[in-house]
């Protein structure tokens, strides 16, 4: 049963309840779906130039309230530059998605093996798909599945975070400008629950969140026996060897590792350095952590927001609890910090770290850099690959060559070479979530959109004549 009660949303800047969202009713949610499947109908043929035309109609419009999307997203998640920079690559993807699409849903006909029989092929959209996503990106992670879903012809019913939902009224009002998108996109607001009532009425769901929520979603969708497209956590490790550019492979991990205060998903949570670097390269990174400040108490004070949601917070104070218990050293931040009734983390480096400490086995979402020295590349690997997750890594070495050696032994789907967390950026390598961190097809490339269609084959027969294989031919 459906939770219709209202939920209070934090504010993560001040800890203050200061939001109320109302999920649907069960009976709603089902007409919600019921309705936006029978406008897919005529959404699909309108072809592609039409729905790329009703897309680009709602990035026009949600440029008129791109102001107000700002300020739903700070408060949502209690940082501007970030949510600048979210609104920017949202709105890219709509041109870049738009600009893919007409050659990926290309359909071709060929010659077969068979000289009388020809092929056609077709591609027809799944009517309805369902998005779940998290909060730590509200908007990209809200919209990333959404856009090629709707390219392709689908319909979407997108259900948000509810710890981060006040980006949706903008959105939507933005979306009521455009008749012919708004009959096929909806955003309905709760919990858990209404995520789960949502999988028993769409066609196809993608998820985006742990990997405990992850494995429930795999069950529900089995059970109604649809496609579920799973993105789930990740414990991303980075590899610095001995010949690597070391002022270069410390910004990067930096960046990477403390982004967005470390709630990423592709964060790099773990970093394993040559012994003969390990000394200079720590001491590198502490100092350009140092220089970092918390975006506290104005937005522009530093690049460091809050923790978004109060239950990550206990997760990576229990992590530093655990790693000094078993003989970790911090050497700056280390500790969760009440401020202005926002909880808030520094960067932390961390080192005399070891694979029994959860900092080093579990996703802490947060920023924490622990670092641990490896005497040859294969002991890198193979605590790089000591991991249930497999989402993305770093490895950084003097030349492509021989990062790229030391990347191929890596069990993760992305892999930067002297970068780190490049996909939070490029979006056009096709990858796949290897172990528990994820499943079905890659959300990044040209595949991203073709997820969302079933593949239909006409076997055309050719000739009048009769087939070789038909009965009474050797008569």
């Amino acid at each position: 049963m459906t939770n219709t009660k209202a939920i209070e949303v934090r504010n993560p800047r001040t800890g203050k309840f200061d939001y109320v969202i109302i999920p649907p009713p069960p009976r709603l949610l089902v007409q919600q779906c019921k309705r936006t499947r029978r406008a897919q109908v005529h959404w699909q043929q309108l072809g592609i130039e039409g729905r790329i035309e009703a897309l680009q109609q709602w990035k026009e419009t949600i440029l008129s309230v791109r102001d107000r999307l700002t300020e739903a997203l700070v408060n949502d998640t209690g940082r501007l530059s970030t949510s600048v920079l979210e609104i920017d690559s949202f709105l890219s993807s709509i041109d870049r998605w738009c600009k893919l699409a007409p050659e990926l849903l290309q359909e071709s006909s060929k010659n077969t093996a068979i000289p009388f029989i020809a092929l056609q092929q077709a591609s027809v959209p799944y009517p309805l798909v369902g998005v779940i996503s998290p909060w730590n990106f509200p908007l990209l992670l809200s919209t990333i599945d959404t856009i090629p879903a709707l390219l392709a012809g689908c319909a979407a019913i997108v259900k948000p975070s509810e710890i981060a939902p006040r980006f949706v009224a903008p959105l939507v009002t933005a979306l009521n400008a455009v008749p012919k998108l708004r009959d096929v996109l909806t955003f309905v607001e709760g919990a858990g629950e209404t995520g789960a009532a949502l999988i028993e009425n769409v066609d196809l769901v993608c998820f985006t969140g742990s990997v405990a929520t992850g494995r429930k979603v795999a069950q529900a969708a089995a059970k109604q026996f649809i496609p579920a497209f799973l993105e789930l956590g990740g414990k991303d490790p980075a590899i610095v060897l001995e010949s690597a550019n070391l002022d270069l492979a410390t910004s990067a991990i930096l960046w990477g590792s403390v982004v967005n205060a470390g709630q990423s998903c592709l964060s790099i949570e773990r970093i394993y350095v040559a012994e003969s670097i390990f000394e200079k390269f720590y001491h590198l990174l502490i100092a350009k952590a140092h220089r970092l400040e918390l975006a506290y108490p104005t937005l522009e004070s530093g690049e460091i927001g809050p923790i978004i949601a109060e239950r990550q917070a206990a997760i990576i104070s229990d992590h530093l609890l655990d790693a000094v218990e078993k003989g970790a050293v911090i050497h700056c931040g280390g500790v969760i910090e009440d401020l202005g009734g926002g909880w808030w983390c520094r960067p932390t480096v961390l080192t005399q770290v070891n694979h029994s400490m959860k900092v080093m086995t579990e996703e802490t979402f947060g920023p924490l850099m622990p670092i641990m020295p490896f005497a040859t590349v294969e002991e890198a690997v193979s605590l790089a690959n000591d991991s249930i997750y497999g989402l993305s890594a770093a490895v950084f070495a003097e030349s492509e060559a021989e990062a790229l050696e030391v990347a191929q032994h890596i069990n993760a789907g992305a892999i930067s070479i002297n970068d780190a967390a490049l996909t939070a950026i490029m979006h056009e390598g096709e990858k796949n979530a290897f172990k528990f961190s994820g499943l079905g097809g890659s959300r990044m490339g040209a595949a991203a959109l073709k997820r969302f269609m079933r593949k239909k084959a006409f076997l055309i027969k050719t000739n009048t004549t009769n087939d070789p294989w038909w009965f009474g031919n050797g008569e």
